[in-house]
């Protein structure tokens, strides 16, 4: 279900004020008989004062934009960890996800690194007709290891690759697989379609780097 846009009415404010006092200004004109010199720089001075407010109005439509429709992931929220890790290992990816999860917009997210599981948290995926919990890397998410550059799909449900993710809610709106060295991915699922911002993905690209630096030790150990 969506959830409303908090500002919109503060958005579309200006513009209803300007149109309703432009509105009165006119028609007290039309149903004044006799119309003074003084009544009339009224007028005008206030007919432009609405202009300005509408103005206002559609410049604040085009600097904040209405927010993207966010969804309810269908689901259940929860934290797995992979059982056999080191405590410290498993501290590291609590505090990862917890401020991935309170900081952005990600609703759901998995770490995966030298083809297994670490870390599922957020809202878990479900087993729906034909999808599966295992975490398969698909084509996008092998290529995103190959080459380690990230891959943001803004809105899901316009790629053909999004058969891959059947691991994530399957409602989920956006993707972020961030890489984590060539060995491991961090995927992030958002309920809204194009909501991570720049400053969000620098975000998730310092956290991947960061695990990166502690899971490379952990297997050069191991």
């Amino acid at each position: 279900m969506a959830k409303p846009d908090q500002n919109q009415v503060l958005r579309q404010l200006p513009i209803a004020v300007g149109v309703v006092a432009g509105s009165l200004l006119m028609l007290n004109r039309l149903l004044t008989p006799d119309l003074t010199a003084s009544q009339a720089r009224s007028d005008a001075l206030g007919i432009i004062l609405s202009a300005l407010l509408i103005l206002t109005g559609l410049l604040w439509q085009r600097i904040q934009p209405k927010l993207p429709d966010a969804v309810d992931l269908v689901g259940e929220e929860g934290f797995e960890l992979e059982p056999t890790l080191p405590d410290a290992i498993k501290t590291e990816l609590a505090w990862a996800s917890h401020l991935l999860l309170t900081n952005t917009v990600t609703r759901s997210l998995i770490v995966w690194y030298d083809g297994r599981v670490l870390l599922r948290r957020g809202i878990l995926g479900t087993h729906a007709e034909g999808a599966s919990l295992e975490v398969k890397p698909g084509a996008i998410v092998q290529r995103v290891m190959s080459t380690q550059k990230p891959v943001y799909l803004v809105k899901l449900d316009l790629y053909p690759g999004r058969v891959e993710f059947d691991y994530l809610p399957e409602n989920t709106q956006g993707v972020i697989c961030q890489p984590i060295g060539d060995r491991g991915v961090l995927i992030l699922g958002a309920n809204a379609p194009r909501s991570y911002t720049q400053q969000d993905e620098n975000w998730v690209a310092g956290i991947a780097d960061k695990l990166d630096n502690t899971l490379g030790s952990l297997a050069s150990v191991s």
